[in-house]
């Protein structure tokens, strides 16, 4: 039979088992899907709760309550629970805290509430109970069921501890007694901004740490002279541990402005309740609330000066994460940088060694990829991207309530998390471990035409330029070719044709140290083209 016979019914026996193909993923597909959508709904001894919409069974061990047991069944959207982020839970049992001594010493709760809600709070703050913080990160209603998660876990062990059973809310109540004074408006996100507040010092503290293992390879590598690029083409020559010190420079201005902007998230709009006007709770309850915020975490809070505008905006997230994004560009510029450096072994830039730290290749073998840099890069992408989201979900407010903050708030605790792990990452499998190829370097920058920068004080642009061009189309290193062209002598072409003199400005450069620099950087004049090596008298 001929191809073009053949051909139909070929393509009708593939479209067939396409087709069977299909229904085998589809049915894969389901089963994994299936037990996801079912894993929430409670099995084994219950007990009964109602709310506005019914009766609803909780689990009888559940600290929680029904209003999580809903929210359980209703968010199964990231996967990413509450208790994935401690220092949030934390921050909830420190706000509530807080707010109950607020209410205590406000006359509001009597003592017999209080002390058993106060004990609570600090087994939350401990993290002894981060299990039952059970809620979906990414949930709708601006992040009452978080609000409401923390309040039925602080009232369950509040009444255990008076040897109440769990759910009997007429001795103490979740909302009339832990929320008091509160709504999720201002609880949630103060609870929030205390959380970034909780994970700012180690984000602070790993980039410090790698601001300072660049600086010591800024410092190992100051006299390792190198060409400098721009727009990937030869610049002017530099210095190796210039560029790391540059590196450390970029960062050190980020932390700077990540320690100074962290203070935004100490205006906590506690006592706004539902819009800002502080409806059903005392006048003197936002006072109180951020004085006793303040004994409880150690740090200056303080009311915002319009509540009903703190209500509404996301402006410390929105800048914070905005400041996030900034870091993560900066740090994925520094690792292209260092990928392009260490390019090779034999035929890319090859000035820099990255320690090994898996094998690159399945099929390629001996092949090493900078999968550090790599890997880093790709938290940077998703930071900025989480930076997108917040910015959206910032935007998308409306009138007295941003309901986004559920996203707002995962994604930044997301950022800060990556970000903290990728600096030290970095820092101690890639910077830690870097070497320098000090020979490729200075083979690069004698052979580059770049250098013929350095005479336009003496020879003009256009000397220059004739220069450069005669060398790009005879394979000559540069300085002959002006010697060759009348335009300097030799002696005044081995002077200021030097690279290791052009990495730092003349005057700041003394006799000594440029002979030092001179025979520790500049034995050879070489052309990287022809790989022929001219030598000349110091």
């Amino acid at each position: 039979m001929s191809a073009k016979r053949q051909a139909p019914r070929l393509l009708a026996t593939a479209l067939g088992a396409f087709a069977r193909a299909e229904v085998t993923v589809s049915a894969i597909r389901a089963l994994r899907v299936a037990p996801a959508a079912t894993a929430t709904y409670t099995t084994g001894p219950t007990r009964t709760e109602t709310d506005l919409l019914g009766e609803m069974s909780v689990p009888s061990h559940a600290l929680y309550g029904i209003a999580t047991q809903r929210a359980t069944e209703n968010y199964d959207i990231t996967g990413v629970k509450l208790n994935h982020f401690p220092e949030f839970i934390a921050a909830l049992g420190m706000t509530k805290k807080a707010c109950a001594m607020a209410n205590h010493r406000l006359g509001l709760l009597p003592d017999d509430v209080y002390q058993p809600v106060a004990a609570a709070c600090d087994e939350v703050i401990a993290g002894k109970h981060d299990s039952q913080f059970v809620v979906d990160m990414i949930q709708g209603g601006a992040g009452t069921s978080t609000n409401m998660n923390a309040n039925e876990v602080i009232a369950n062990l509040a009444l255990l501890s008076v040897g109440a059973r769990r759910g009997d809310y007429a001795r103490i109540n979740p909302n009339d007694h832990v929320n008091l004074c509160q709504s999720t408006n201002d609880s949630y996100p103060s609870a929030a901004k205390l959380a970034v507040v909780l994970k700012h010092r180690p984000l602070v503290t790993r980039t410090e740490e790698l601001i300072a293992a660049l600086r010591a390879k800024g410092a190992e590598f100051d006299r390792v002279i190198k060409m400098g690029r721009t727009q990937l083409q030869d610049a002017v020559p530099m210095t190796l541990g210039q560029e790391f010190n540059s590196f450390a420079a970029t960062l050190e201005s980020d932390l700077t402005v990540l320690e100074t902007n962290v203070e935004r998230m100490y205006s906590m709009n506690l006592g706004g309740t539902a819009i800002g006007t502080g409806i059903c709770a005392d006048e003197r309850f936002p006072g109180a609330a951020v004085e006793a915020l303040s004994e409880v975490t150690g740090l200056p809070m303080r009311s915002p000066a319009d509540f009903i505008e703190a209500s509404s905006s996301t402006g410390s997230f929105l800048l914070f994460s905005s400041i996030l994004r900034r870091v993560s560009v900066k740090l994925s510029k520094i690792c292209n940088d260092l990928r392009l450096m260490a390019s090779g072994p034999r035929c890319g830039f090859g000035e820099i060694n990255l320690p090994p730290m898996a094998p690159g290749s399945s099929i390629m073998p001996g092949k090493i990829n900078p999968v550090i840099p790599e890997v880093v890069n790709q938290v940077c992408f998703q930071v900025i991207g989480h930076d997108v989201a917040v910015t959206m979900a910032s935007e998308a407010g409306q009138l007295q309530l941003n309901v986004f903050e559920p996203l707002i708030i995962f994604n930044l605790l997301q950022s800060m998390d990556m970000l903290t792990r990728a600096m030290h990452t970095l820092r101690v499998r890639c910077v830690d471990g870097i070497t320098a190829n000090e020979e490729r370097c200075r083979e690069l920058a004698h052979g580059s035409i770049g250098i013929v920068t350095a005479l336009l004080p003496h020879i003009g642009y256009k000397n220059a330029t004739a220069a450069a061009a005669e060398a790009l189309r005879t394979n000559r290193p540069v300085g002959d070719v002006c010697v060759d062209l009348g335009f300097v002598s030799e002696s005044e072409m081995e002077k200021l044709l030097d690279p290791a003199r052009m990495t730092t400005n003349r005057t700041s450069l003394t006799r000594a140290n440029a002979a030092e620099t001179d025979a520790v950087c500049n034995p050879k004049r070489v052309c990287i083209d022809t790989g022929s090596a001219l030598e000349h008298q110091a």
